[in-house]
């Protein structure tokens, strides 16, 4: 007789929805978390930054109401009341998040876990039985090792900064150091922007990475691509010191690398286990996230799916139903939308251009780039950018791409359409909402020449 019928190591969203779930079909459910509940989404990641993300919005909004009429006196921030009230907002999230596991009658046992064999955990001082054992342990930030590097901060150390920087280096391209670039410059933070590569996003359609660098340069962010970052160094007035590998040298208050993450799959007791990983730490399950142990199981960030919460709460409940339901159902990944909360925001769904060329399809490209309404008074020079990727032989729309305001809220709605099949003929069959952004992607009738 096990002490729990499914044990849970690690309480972001993944893991919480799984052990709600399995406990309200009547089974016994433990799950352990050594630092906060709700994982990264609630604590340091998607909350936070879109709190951030609003935060960093209104200094150009305030400019932006000039062209409207507003009389306005100049605007001041105050860095830690918005630190703070975050951090009260992630905090009664927390209380929610062990109020839901106590309704549901979850036991949460704070602490550790290492696993011991195919059922048993260690944690606390004791060691308890399950008969399945979940991992759901998410990822971290990962800072590489170079000379002066423990002087880097990651996007984690960002939400709880004593002050913020007057000049601060994001080193990355991808969606975190972009978000971070611009919530920063919003903020009033003179920014400057240090990528190796030679496209920003590059899991993205190419032309939203392209558009974007534009978009961040005309606001005032330095942009280096191609550049590589060699050395850290605290200087005699207090300033962090760059060294990069053309040989330029300058100087920072604070330099955040954003340049990957790393699965938290260490020091869990695996190796007591049949669990395979693979060299980057990730867990190797199959389409039901089973292990090569038949008791232990798998979710979330720590097996090489999309790093995104809904995906890893789609996991928890395929897992719950697979398990304790007698289902074999298996999670489609397919048409999955996702945003970048950059300034100007990112939306995508489906596939890239690039993505459909490299699969051999015969495509057609619809785009549209304009000027938002609300610009055409506030005097704001940004453009709004808009993209259907089209299958030439059944007129199945493929991907759609947005940077402009609100795409993600937008994209969204696209990615049901997707879903569902549509077709570029339905899309033009489709009455738009006017004066909307949303309705280019209804009213775009020409094909890229």
């Amino acid at each position: 007789m096990f002490d729990f019928d499914l044990f849970v190591i690690g309480a972001g969203s993944g893991g919480v929805r799984a052990a709600r779930m399995a406990a309200q079909k009547g089974k016994r459910v433990a799950i352990a978390e050594k630092r906060f509940l709700g994982g990264t989404c609630v604590n340091v990641g998607c909350v936070p930054k879109k709190l951030f993300y609003y935060g960093a919005h209104f200094a150009a909004d305030f400019k932006d109401s000039a062209g409207f009429g507003w009389q306005l006196g100049a605007p001041a921030f105050h860095w830690p009341t918005l630190r703070d009230n975050k951090t009260a907002e992630i905090e009664r999230l927390n209380g929610i998040y062990a109020t839901l596991l106590d309704d549901a009658g979850v036991q949460l046992i704070n602490g550790h876990a290492s696993i011991k064999g195919a059922h048993n955990i260690e944690l606390a001082g004791k060691t308890y039985s399950a008969e399945r054992i979940l991992v759901a342990t998410g990822a971290a930030p990962l800072i590489p090792e170079f000379p002066g590097s423990e002087l880097a901060i990651s996007s984690d150390d960002v939400f709880y900064l004593d002050e913020l920087p007057q000049k601060a280096l994001v080193v990355g391209g991808g969606y975190i150091a972009l978000e971070f670039a611009g919530i920063l410059h919003g903020l009033g933070v003179d920014v400057a922007l240090s990528y190796r590569g030679t496209q920003l996003l590059r899991h993205f359609d190419s032309s939203l990475g392209s558009k974007l660098l534009d978009e961040m340069q005309r606001q005032g962010i330095t942009v280096s691509m191609q550049s590589n970052v060699t050395s850290l160094q605290r200087n005699s007035a207090g300033a962090i010191e760059v060294s990069f590998a053309d040989t330029n040298k300058k100087a920072f208050d604070a330099v955040l690398y954003a340049t990957g993450r790393k699965p938290c799959t260490n020091e869990l007791g695996l190796e007591s286990t049949k669990v395979r990983r693979r060299t980057n730490g990730e867990i190797i399950v199959d389409e039901y996230f089973q292990t090569d142990e038949p008791s232990i199981f798998a979710l979330g960030d720590i097996i090489g799916t999309p790093e995104l919460t809904p995906v890893a709460i789609a996991q928890a409940m395929a897992f719950v139903d697979n398990c304790f339901a007698g289902q074999q159902r298996v999670v489609d990944y397919s048409a999955l939308a996702t945003a970048v909360f950059c300034h100007p925001n990112i939306g995508s769904v489906g596939l890239s251009e690039d993505e459909a060329i490299d699969a051999g399809m015969d495509i057609e490209i619809f785009e549209a780039e304009f000027r938002h309404l609300k610009h055409t008074l506030s005097g704001r020079d940004e453009r709004t950018y808009m993209k259907l990727v089209v299958d030439r032989s059944d007129d199945k729309v493929l991907g759609a791409h947005m940077m402009g305001q609100d795409a993600g809220e937008i994209v969204q709605g696209l990615a049901i359409a997707l879903k569902a099949g549509a077709t570029k003929a339905v899309f033009d069959a489709t009455i738009g909402i006017h004066p909307t952004a949303a309705e280019e992607f209804v009213t775009m009738r020409n094909a890229r020449g």
